[in-house]
């Protein structure tokens, strides 16, 4: 009939329905799209370097070799100090206080330096030491000088001792046999601002005469006897403490003079210190 549609054949069937399944997965594609959000990208975390602090707790022995900078030292003095000396029995604040100050290293020969905060002593050339920190920190805590107290040292070492003295009292004279070690004390201790201690290359059996009376002395070498002169110049109501003995057997004495002069003598425990020599001796 005339303006009937014509009919599709086969081919055009399947023309057809291809295209209408086109159209079904196109708009099936468009409401997935619209129903999901967009995936979006997670941030870059920001990194950050990390720094391991010095006062991170390392053992002394272990810290100072590998951390040689002035802050390890610093934190393997306190560590000393908690350690070595509040840990067993040192009470008295302003000793404490000078050691944990008083940089020990600079006293000692470069090549040991690592070593400075161990409990030990180190030799510092001239077959002598310079002594541990928990016996500086013992003998100044039983000499307990005054921040007024003249105080005598025999046996400047290094001059380390007299630096902790010159913390705590208010002058301090100190005489070394040996004339090398005399003059490197002095320029350790003048390099670590204690300009004021006094310092004589002599003998110390003979003490600084012309100084006394000292309201306060304390030996680092063992005599086999408390010498007399430094009794004579021992103010009354002073007080000495010393190593005595001989034969590699010493204790460290506490002497106390009254004020009639009678000396009263205390003995405090075995020590071991090099020997007190005279001068005629070297």
């Amino acid at each position: 009939m005339k303006g009937a549609p014509a009919r599709f054949g086969p081919i055009g069937w399947l023309i057809v329905a291809a295209l209408a399944g086109f159209l079904i997965d196109q708009a099936g594609r468009q409401r997935a799209s619209h129903a999901q959000p967009k995936p979006t990208r997670e941030p870059v975390p920001e990194l950050h370097s990390t720094t391991i602090p010095h006062s991170v707790a390392v053992h002394p022995a272990v810290l100072v070799p590998h951390m040689p900078g002035p802050g390890a030292y610093a934190v393997a003095r306190e560590e000393m100090v908690r350690t070595a000396l509040e840990a067993r029995g040192i009470t008295d604040e302003r000793t404490l206080q000078a050691m944990r100050v008083e940089p020990r290293e600079e006293y000692m020969p470069a090549e040991k330096r690592a070593h400075a905060y161990e409990d030990a002593a180190v030799k510092i050339g001239w077959e002598q030491t310079i002594s541990s920190p928990f016996m500086v920190a013992l003998m100044s805590s039983l000499l307990e000088p005054d921040p007024n107290d003249k105080v005598l040292e025999i046996g400047t070492g290094s001059g380390y001792q007299a630096a902790i003295l010159d913390r705590l009292a208010g002058s301090v004279y100190s005489i070394e046999i040996l004339e090398p070690l005399c003059r490197r004390a002095r320029g350790n201790l003048d390099r670590l601002g204690h300009q004021r201690v006094h310092i004589r290359c002599g003998d110390g059996y003979e003490g600084w005469p012309e100084a006394a009376p000292f309201d306060r002395i304390i030996l680092t070498a063992a005599p086999p006897s408390v010498p007399e002169a430094l009794l004579h110049q021992l103010k009354p109501g002073g007080r000495m403490v010393a190593p005595v003995g001989e034969k590699a057997r010493d204790f460290l004495v506490i002497l106390e003079k009254g004020a009639d002069g009678t000396v009263t003598k205390r003995i405090q425990r075995d020590v071991a210190f090099v020997p007190m020599v005279h001068a005629k001796s070297q």
